[in-house]
């Protein structure tokens, strides 16, 4: 995402959700790191919609998030 800071952390995927992924990547045109993040980010704003925080603070990240996450989307088709 642009802007944001990359942090490098270790997580465990079985083979096969590593195989989707590195051919999702690949197809998109974007690095696996790339591609986990943005998949991560899509899916978590999916999930849990804007709206549903404690207070107004997380609910506007939440919101930048989300327009983050569909411009992204737009640019890769």
């Amino acid at each position: 995402m642009i802007g944001m800071a990359a942090r490098k952390v270790t997580v465990s995927l079985d083979a096969g959700a590593l195989q989707f992924a590195q051919r999702a990547a690949e197809l998109a045109g974007l690095s696996t790191s790339a591609w986990l993040s943005r998949a991560a980010r899509e899916h978590a704003i999916r999930t849990h919609p804007p709206g549903n925080e404690p207070d107004a603070e997380a609910a506007a990240a939440y919101e930048t998030e989300l327009l983050v996450a569909e411009e992204d989307q737009r640019a890769t088709g």
